[in-house]
This record gives C-alpha cells, sequence and structure tokens, in this order.
C-alpha cells in the first residue's frame, strides 16, 4: 500500500471519529423525538412511545394517515446516527412504499444538518460515514435474501406483506438482536400480521391508533369519508378493525364456528375385514 493511500485512509479515519464525535454531542442523541419535531411534525404520545422503544418488537395498528411512516423513518435514521455501523432495513409489499419511507428518512437527514456525512446516496440506499446503512427492499423474498445482522428492520403496509416474506425477513435478526417494527392498516382476517395481532407471542408491544386519536383527522372528514365508503371498508382505513375482505365468500367466523373440539376425530381403518 502506497504512502499516499495510507494517508487518504487516515484521513477518513479521522473524519469518521470526528463525525461520532458530533452526532454525540447533538441535540437529538437523547432525544429521537426531537428528530422528528425537526422534520416538521410534534409526535404524538403513541410516535413518543415507539420512538422510545429499542427493545421490543413492535406492532402498529394504525389509520391511514396516522403517522405511522414519519415515526418509523425518525426511528430509523436516529439508529443509524447513534449506533455506528447500524444496518437499517425498510421493506413493503412494493418497492414505492419502501421508497417513500426511505425518502423520508433522507429528507430528516438534510433537515437536521446531516449530522453524520453521507458516504454514499442512491434512489435506495444512504451510506454514513459511521458505517450505518439505511435500505430500502422491494418485497421479494429474492431480494432481502443475503442481508444479515441488521440493527432494525422496519415494515410498512405489513397486512400486505406476504407471509413467506415475513418468514425469509425474520431470521436475519437472530444474531443481532435487532428489532422489528411492522406497521399498517388492517387487511383483512388473513396473514401473518392479523394473525401475530390476534394470536402471536406475548413479547409483541402492540400499538393501536384510530382515527379518533389522531388530532390531524377532523370529525367533518370522518363524516364525509363515512359517506363516500362501505361500512366495512371506513371501520378498516380509519378505526383498525378487522374485517372480512370485500371478495370472501364466507364470513370468517361463520368457518370458525364450523369447528368444534368437542367430537372425536372419526378414526378409518383401511383394509379392515368385513363385519
Amino acid at each position: 500500500m502506497s504512502t499516499r493511500t495510507q494517508i487518504r485512509e487516515l484521513r477518513t479515519q479521522v473524519e469518521r471519529l470526528q463525525t461520532a464525535t458530533v452526532a454525540d454531542r447533538s441535540d437529538y442523541a437523547d432525544d429521537p423525538c426531537a428528530m422528528m419535531t425537526a422534520g416538521g411534525q410534534e409526535p404524538d404520545p403513541w410516535q413518543r412511545e415507539i420512538l422510545e422503544n429499542t427493545s421490543d418488537d413492535l406492532l402498529q395498528l394504525v389509520c391511514r394517515q396516522g403517522g405511522k411512516s414519519t415515526a418509523a423513518a425518525a426511528k430509523a435514521l436516529h439508529c443509524a446516527l447513534y449506533e455506528p455501523g447500524s444496518l437499517v432495513l425498510l421493506s413493503g409489499p412494493s418497492l414505492r412504499q419502501a421508497q417513500e419511507l426511505f425518502h423520508k428518512c433522507v429528507y430528516l437527514h438534510r433537515v437536521t444538518n446531516e449530522i453524520v456525512a453521507a458516504d454514499n446516496l442512491s434512489a435506495l440506499r444512504l451510506e454514513l460515514a459511521n458505517r450505518s446503512r439505511i435500505i430500502a427492499l422491494p418485497g421479494t423474498e429474492a431480494t432481502v435474501r443475503g442481508y444479515s445482522g441488521p440493527r432494525l428492520v422496519i415494515l410498512d403496509e405489513a397486512a400486505w406483506i406476504p407471509d413467506q416474506l415475513f418468514y425469509t425477513l425474520t431470521p436475519m435478526l437472530a444474531v443481532s438482536g435487532g428489532q422489528l417494527i411492522a406497521m399498517t392498516t388492517p387487511g383483512g382476517k388473513r396473514g401473518w400480521f392479523w394473525r401475530e395481532w390476534m394470536e402471536g407471542r406475548n413479547d409483541y408491544a402492540r400499538v393501536k391508533v384510530t382515527a379518533a386519536e389522531c388530532p390531524r383527522i377532523t370529525e367533518e372528514f370522518l363524516r364525509r369519508e363515512r359517506r363516500r365508503m362501505p361500512a366495512p371498508v371506513f371501520e378498516s382505513e380509519y378505526f383498525c378493525t378487522f374485517t372480512d375482505t370485500i371478495d370472501s365468500v364466507f364470513r370468517y367466523s361463520d368457518i370458525a364456528a364450523a369447528f368444534t373440539d368437542d367430537l372425536e376425530p372419526l378414526t378409518i381403518i383401511e383394509n379392515a375385514e368385513a363385519a
């Protein structure tokens, strides 16, 4: 390795150390909520809860326009800034959804004066000088395989993410002990998110926020929406109710009622001798 190359690498390391020092001393180091405020929105109480919880896996059932992606972007950027070398993965049922969340992360990075400089920025990836990365991934199993050790995985519109993609994502957290955040409006009584919300393990932190709890959604707007929409759609979009999907032939409750544990199973003995 030439002397010039060694000097260049030493300068890069010094810049990274200086950047990390500036980040540790910034106004946002111990207050991720302040980062969201800098982006133009004061956090609601439930958003503060999300931003300050760094240990539990989170399931968020939030109405449309409730502010779930804004809080998630602040959490993703805070993790990348203050945990050097972190990998933050953003995914959704389509690339567009993951990209929208990623754009909010980039916006927050800019309005907070790029506390840690960007080494590389593309349409789907932000690489910081402290070796942290925020990456937006399309919602297909093939695109998420190959990543390991994420500190944070955020799933947007999680109810529409296919089961197999969810099962591909969660093993990534086995070694890193990273945090999983799944946020969505309801997608009917089906899929992994509905099962996890209704019957999943108890170590999830569950957060439910309806339109009535969102100060930015007015009662007048909700009245107009109620007139426009079929009742099941309105209840799902704004009041986080798991309803039967419109194209369902049978209601879930009818199917569930068809099963019972009171009857003993019928045992069929093959090749039994005739009585």
